[in-house]
């Protein structure tokens, strides 16, 4: 008998260890410290028992898993069935379609509009934000769906027949009427390729029919989700440009001409496709008054771009989730990780990215509760653009510095911090990139100066708490009293009024480490410095441990 060693013995080249097990199984509401607090600081504390129970379930592997296959099977265009009849189809992975349904069977779309009770919103942006962690791309469907109620609504007819097939919380993806289906999903057709984000440069002219209805003709360069619906779309009138309504059939059943001609193939967000479309006569009703497109769809974009700010801030927690958790797992040098300084210095850095942006996005929801009130209504008027602005920027980077900490893992695709990344820019980009933030702030402090009276009274309220919080302040106002140059300085001004709302919402927040660190890192330090270059007296063992899943 031979004495060869047996095949197993000599396939036998290694054993794994040190490499942490996924993070799956956890509660991400239970594990999130800041989160937590700025839903019960900002009203939301009527939804503790809803947001401890979808923590859970947004954790659960099985749900992990269909974020991976919605963005590993990327959507695929069906210009025509067999016979050569025109469609316009995008088929999606079944995984996309099952995270669409657990959204808006949720209310992700709809409850503040559904149930307006106390908080509503601000427990609506906290299971986004745990939703979003899970997988971001089909959110944007949500998103628009969500937005476009107020639009809606501006039309009483087009309200009564559509907005209780949009709020409802069944899914019906089929490519039929919406006259046949329960329920609706809505998107949105702004920009063309001439102007962008300019859109009263777009080109689309939308004719009167006589009935009521219009009919479009024209291109639309962005179209995301291109099986919604309908879309709000913006069109030009002999008043002007003017918004409507287009839906994807029309009532007789017969297919209304909206033509997919290609789906953009993204950098990230590949779950959602996103089309460029030709309206070749299609059928549209006007919503709001005619010439007044963008007062019409202005509140759709404030929530649009509140989403945006939701979104980025999960996309943060759910990096510095990885980076954290990955850290307490790992070791190196003969010591774990996330004992060791630098690594602590970095962890502590991220988590407190995520802080002022969990402070600044919960605050704006607790404003969007209460826009009977003009405070709280021009509160929400500049933060969005300021929150959009500053929290979808910061996040690219972010990502990249959370997926460092996983070394070379991190960017591996079938390592979530990989997706994470490519996803980062998205929300910067959408609905309007930084320097269009920038410019309506700008806009807001031209038209409507009691905003930035209105932001300095809330600022006023940690005024005295620290010495670099008061300077900022008045540098801030040193700042905007200036004229000159005003729209060159514009992204430097947002900063400081990013920077110093969010120090203000953390000295609110009662944690005096968070505070500190915010504070002293984001204010007092002169010049530019990557991540991990917190001061040596900031207690970042008591910031990481607000961000550790395991710490529950």
């Amino acid at each position: 008998m031979s004495n060869a060693q047996a095949p197993s013995e000599v396939a036998a080249t290694h054993t794994v260890v040190n490499q942490p097990r996924p993070l799956q199984g956890h509660n991400l509401y239970a594990g999130d410290t800041a989160l937590r607090e700025a839903v019960t600081r900002n009203g939301g504390h009527g939804g503790e028992d809803d947001l401890q129970r979808y923590g859970e379930v947004c954790g659960r592997p099985e749900w992990i898993e269909r974020g991976f296959q919605a963005n590993h099977y990327k959507p695929e265009f069906e210009p025509h069935d067999r016979v050569g009849n025109r469609i316009d189809q995008v088929n999606y992975h079944p995984a996309y379609h099952q995270l669409m349904q657990l959204a808006k069977s949720e209310g992700l779309h709809s409850s503040p509009w559904t149930d307006p009770k106390p908080g509503a919103h601000v427990v609506r942006a906290a299971k986004y934000y745990l939703h979003s962690q899970v997988e971001s791309g089909h959110c944007c469907p949500i998103t628009m769906t969500f937005a476009a109620v107020p639009s809606i609504n501006l039309t009483p007819a087009l309200a009564k027949e559509w907005l209780p097939k949009i709020t409802d919380r069944g899914y019906d993806p089929s490519n039929r009427p919406h006259t046949e289906k329960a329920a609706l999903t809505i998107g949105m057709g702004m920009t063309e390729k001439q102007g962008g984000s300019d859109v009263r440069a777009n080109s689309t002219t939308a004719t009167p029919l006589g009935d009521g209805s219009y009919e479009l003709v024209g291109h639309k360069w962005f179209t995301s989700a291109p099986m919604c619906d309908a879309f709000l779309m913006l069109a030009q009138t002999d008043a002007g440009l003017s918004c409507f309504l287009v839906p994807r059939w029309r009532p007789d059943g017969s297919k209304n001409p909206i033509q997919v001609q290609r789906l953009k193939d993204k950098a990230g967000n590949v779950s959602n496709a996103s089309s460029e479309i030709e309206l070749r006569g299609a059928l549209g009703w006007l919503v709001g008054e005619e010439g007044r497109g963008v007062p019409a769809i202005i509140e759709m974009v404030a929530a649009t771009r509140f989403d945006c700010m939701i979104g980025s801030s999960a996309g943060q927690r759910q990096a510095t989730l990885q980076a954290i958790y990955h850290a307490s797992q790992r070791s190196a040098f003969g010591k774990t990780l996330i004992d060791q300084p630098l690594m602590q210095n970095v962890l502590a850095d991220l988590q407190l990215e995520l802080e002022g942006s969990v402070a600044m996005t919960m605050r704006i929801a607790q404003a969007m509760d209460h826009l009977d009130d003009e405070r709280q209504k021009l509160l929400m008027r500049l933060g969005t653009a300021v929150g959009k602005y500053w929290i979808c920027k910061r996040t690219p980077h972010h990502a990249y510095e959370a997926m460092e900490c996983l070394g070379g893992n991190g960017v591996i695709e079938n390592f979530i911090t990989a997706r994470l990344y490519r996803d980062a820019p998205i929300n910067a980009i959408w609905e309007g990139s930084g320097n269009i933030q920038a410019l309506d702030v700008l806009r807001a402090l031209t038209k409507t100066p009691a905003v930035i009276t209105n932001w300095y009274d809330e600022l006023e309220g940690s005024t005295g708490s620290h010495p670099l919080y008061d300077k900022a302040v008045t540098n801030l106002k040193d700042e905007l009293s200036k004229f000159e140059n005003i729209e060159y300085r514009a992204r430097y001004v947002v900063d400081q009024m990013a920077l110093t709302m969010q120090s203000h919402l953390l000295i609110q927040g009662g944690n005096s480490a968070v505070a500190e660190g915010f504070i002293t890192s984001r204010l007092g330090t002169q010049g530019i410095s990557n991540t991990g270059t917190l001061p040596a007296s900031i207690d970042v063992k008591s910031i990481i441990g607000r961000g550790n899943p395991l710490l529950i």
